[in-house]
């Protein structure tokens, strides 16, 4: 029985200051925890975001290769100018009423619906406030004040440049060619290369071919 009463005595539980010690190191262990698992959740969020990024990307190339490999010689008629030819860009700005970067008559246009339409388009690309627009028109022959339909393909763009390879293999800066105003109606370039500035990224080059010209996308 004696020895029963002394064990009893001998038993006792944490103390305070114990108790504190324990609290003290789960707390670090939880703010441990908890930080790792923030900085494995930022991380994820920014590959998310990149790769969200990555794919908006690639589609705003895919959308203009598919413009440009599309490009036809058909010039247009507009109220302001008279006309304009099959493709036009280059510099900062062109004589596009719109003042695109680049545009040019293509064909190819899908008409799921089978509407009383040609399948030619007339669509233009420029950088507005740090966006890639896409604009395109519902008629070649454009009549006063028609407005065209833009797209945003892209934000947080830097820059647009495009350069312009003719027959003889020689990079352009400008198209039409002076040289050939006369036919500049008709001419295409062999191909189109497209350099967008992309926040973040630099700058991303595209060479794109020009169908029925011997161009070949790079």
């Amino acid at each position: 029985m004696s020895k029963l009463i002394s064990a009893n005595k001998t038993q006792h539980g944490f103390t305070l200051i114990e108790l504190m010690i324990a609290l003290a190191i789960f707390a670090v262990l939880s703010a441990m925890t908890y930080g790792g698992l923030r900085a494995v959740l930022n991380a994820r969020n920014h590959s998310d975001q990149q790769a969200e990024r990555l794919a908006t990307l690639q589609t705003a190339l895919m959308i203009m290769g598919r413009d440009i490999e599309q490009a036809t010689p058909r010039s247009i008629r507009d109220v302001g100018s008279g006309g304009q030819p099959a493709m036009m860009g280059g510099g900062n700005n062109t004589a596009s009423l719109t003042g695109a970067m680049l545009e040019f008559t293509r064909t190819g246009w899908r008409n799921p619906a089978g509407r009383a339409r040609s399948n030619l388009q007339r669509v233009a690309y420029t950088v507005q406030n740090k966006q890639l627009l896409r604009m395109t028109w519902t008629a070649l022959d454009q009549a006063p004040n028609q407005l065209p339909q833009t797209t945003v393909l892209l934000d947080k763009v830097n820059g647009l440049e495009i350069r312009f390879l003719d027959q003889q293999m020689r990079w352009q800066l400008l198209w039409p060619l002076a040289t050939t105003a006369t036919t500049a109606q008709v001419v295409l370039p062999r191909a189109v290369e497209v350099s967008i500035d992309v926040e973040g990224w630099g700058r991303i080059p595209r060479l794109f071919g020009v169908a029925g010209t011997g161009g070949k996308a790079g």
